[in-house]
């Protein structure tokens, strides 16, 4: 006999849809000869045995769950067939998707949560949503990854309907709690509007605001008195505001009789029986349960198909807009997409053809001038734009990004969300970035400065970058400077005052910048372009943002610091307007030296463990010496040292003064270079030594 397992996060006995349906279901498997378990997911342990013995596993709600994440990611590594059963929107935190009606509301997503449920939509036998309108909300984030869905109007009672010829004109009743996401509001708008009716609500108060007297609460009900309710009820109002995927309440009301006040958000109204086919709708919600059955039969009989040997054809895929580094951002998508595709084609600025050619793997990179004209080669044609998408999605062949303003990341998830959604065997996690091979020459070191920008008001002064060329100099008098020099970017040479020692101008093309960047120890530069080229080369980098901070555009490299000028100094959120008026400029001219050197440190530090160090303080710390112990402050902290003995007192000066270690290993002295390394007082930072 099969036994199958439905998991959900809520007692059988609330009196709410997913409830009623689950109920409903398990009782007609019973019938049908099945062993039907349910397990509400309260003890992992238990879960995870009563998965192990289950056929098939109906996963249902589980936001509520405390072991969520546990339980998807036990679910796809144990490969146990499952289907899902959506309700709500449980990829969301909030369950609810407001996002995608209200433009407050941004950012709220779990990036773990709504990236597991990618997984687990791709990974199911069968994906089941309450409504057309709830499958295209979940296909507008996930598309093909939802493969051949059932979408399954609610499971109504239809039996038990109990529809009156004569309709109670004089009130109007409101079943479940009122809150704001069920319409509450638009309830009492429309009591405050209708005085002369009574409305009744069969549930608690959960609205902040004063309620017209006309207005009364009473217990929870059961449903059969709910549809006694409604047979004789003459208008009823549904007017939520998040999008309800089915809306159960609206759909028994719907069949009973009642005049509807409702809106575009009710899930159940999307189909097409609704407004003018009631018998259609009987019909549907009647034989729903059969249909889950009968999906539920046809899985366990007939073996799986390989979804693996379907590909794309051959594609071509246009980065047309955007900046030089928004390239580098797509190229793990552009890889994703690649591995789903018989052949893809990468087109580029003809600048750019060189450089891609040499360094991509497995693409094959064309000139985006000249492949428009062959078009109608391709199986597929996809156009990546520039998240986000400043200038909308007018260009031809344009993606949306699904998670933008909904899950904060860096754009390369953005990019990769987005392809996700054009099939189903894209794998939507990033472990690391298919980094362009580096080579350095131990006998040939140097570093890499990009003092420029595509777009100068977002450059750190020029001087400032000719003093930390001079101070580089001084630590290491032993390495070469390369400056990259764009057409446009401004002249450092001036504003050198020292000796700088060799420094070279890389004044060429991209291919150029590449074999300088590829051997680089290093690199320092702006919120610009050639940051991410350092990046893909997993150069280890310090990148120095002012008007717009790094979060969706920061370098990758596996060992970088950002250095954001804005935080701290200036309140005004930039634009490009606000970026051309601004005089001061303050997020960038704030930056010290000092600042950009420790971030160097600090970068050089991890990047290079394993090489033979000196010991470097911190060039942001002040000290407050006194007989008997040292105050150090760094940003907000501050660090109390005290002296044991003189001998302490004199090692310890002569490290945060004149970064002087003693030869001896005194293991005292010792542990208190530990603890300042680890407060990022001091550095061991590498010699690059030959």
């Amino acid at each position: 006999m099969q036994n199958i397992l439905f998991l959900h996060d809520t007692a059988l006995s609330t009196p709410r849809g997913a409830e009623l349906t689950i109920n409903e279901l398990v009782v007609l498997g019973t019938e049908k000869g099945y062993t039907t378990t349910t397990d509400l997911l309260k003890d992992f342990s238990i879960t995870q045995k009563n998965i192990k013995k289950a056929s098939l596993i109906v996963v249902n709600s589980t936001s509520r769950c405390a072991f969520e994440q546990q339980l998807i990611l036990y679910l796809l590594n144990e490969k146990r067939p499952y289907i899902k059963m959506e309700y709500d929107y449980n990829f969301c935190i909030r369950r609810n998707i407001l996002c995608t009606v209200d433009p407050n509301v941004k950012n709220c997503c779990n990036s773990v949560k709504f990236h597991l449920f990618r997984r687990l939509f791709a990974g199911s036998l069968l994906n089941i949503f309450q409504s057309p309108n709830h499958y295209e909300a979940h296909y507008s984030f996930y598309g093909e990854a939802l493969g051949l869905p059932l979408i399954m109007p609610p499971t109504i009672a239809v039996d038990h309907l109990n529809v009156s010829a004569i309709k109670n004109e004089n009130s109007m009743p409101f079943f479940g709690d009122l809150n704001v996401l069920k319409g509450g509001n638009a309830y009492v708008d429309y009591a405050e509007q209708h005085p002369e009716l009574q409305f009744h609500v069969y549930g608690n108060n959960r609205l902040q605001r004063n309620l017209p007297p006309n207005i009364s609460f009473f217990k929870s009900i059961e449903n059969a008195k709910v549809l006694d309710i409604l047979g004789k009820t003459k208008q009823f109002i549904c007017q939520p505001v998040w999008p309800e995927p089915s809306g159960r309440l609206a759909a028994e009301a719907f069949l009973s009789g009642c005049e509807l006040i409702t809106n575009d958000r009710v899930g159940t109204f999307s189909f097409d029986f609704y407004p003018n086919d009631k018998e259609q709708a009987y019909r549907e919600m009647k034989q729903a349960p059969e249909a889950f059955w009968n999906s539920i039969n046809k899985i366990l009989n007939q073996p799986n198909v390989d979804k693996k040997n379907s590909t794309l054809g051959s594609v071509l895929v246009y980065k047309s807009y955007g900046g030089l580094g928004d390239i580098f951002f797509a190229i793990p998508a552009v890889y994703k997409l690649a591995k789903v595709s018989k052949s893809l084609h990468f087109a580029v600025a003809p600048r750019l053809v060189d450089f891609f050619t040499k360094h991509l793997t497995g693409v094959t990179v064309v000139n985006e001038e000249t492949v428009k004209q062959q078009e109608s080669s391709y199986d597929n044609v996809y156009e990546l734009g520039n998240y986000p998408a400043f200038k909308g999605y007018d260009l031809a062949h344009a993606l949306r990004y699904p998670t933008h303003k909904k899950v904060k990341q860096h754009a390369i998830q953005h990019y990769i969300d987005t392809v996700a959604k054009l099939h189903p065997q894209i794998d939507n996690q990033l472990d690391v970035y298919p980094y362009f091979e580096r080579r350095l020459d131990p006998e040939n070191l140097y570093y890499v400065v990009h003092p420029g920008a595509g777009f100068l008001l977002k450059i750190w002064p020029t001087e400032k970058y000719a003093q930390l060329i001079e101070y580089l100099f001084e630590l290491y008098p032993h390495l070469n400077c390369k400056i990259i020099q764009g057409p446009n970017d401004p002249d450092i040479s001036k504003y050198f005052t020292k000796n700088t020692g060799p420094i070279e101008y890389i004044t060429g093309g991209m291919l150029e910048v590449g074999s300088r960047m590829e051997g680089a120890l290093f690199h320092i530069g702006n919120d610009a372009g050639i940051t991410h080229v350092a990046g893909s080369f997993n150069v280890p980098t310090v990148g120095i943002y002012g008007p717009t901070g790094p979060g969706s555009w920061g370098s990758f490299a596996l060992n970088n610091v950002l250095i954001w000028g804005k935080k701290g100094v200036c309140n005004l959120r930039c634009n490009y307007e606000v970026i051309l008026q601004c005089e001061h400029r303050i997020c960038l001219h704030s930056i010290t030296v000092n600042r950009v050197v420790e971030a160097l440190f600090s970068v050089l530090q991890k990047a290079y463990p394993e090489q033979k160090f000196i010991v470097k303080v911190n060039p942001e710390i002040e000290l407050e010496r006194s007989a008997n112990d040292c105050l150090i402050k760094l940003n907000d902290s501050e660090f109390l040292l005290e002296y044991n003995n003189n001998s302490m007192k004199t090692k310890v000066e002569a490290l945060l003064l004149n970064e002087i270690v003693p030869s001896d290993e005194d293991e005292e002295f010792l542990q208190v270079i530990r603890v300042l390394n680890t407060q990022n007082i001091i550095f061991f930072v590498p010699e690059f030594k030959s």
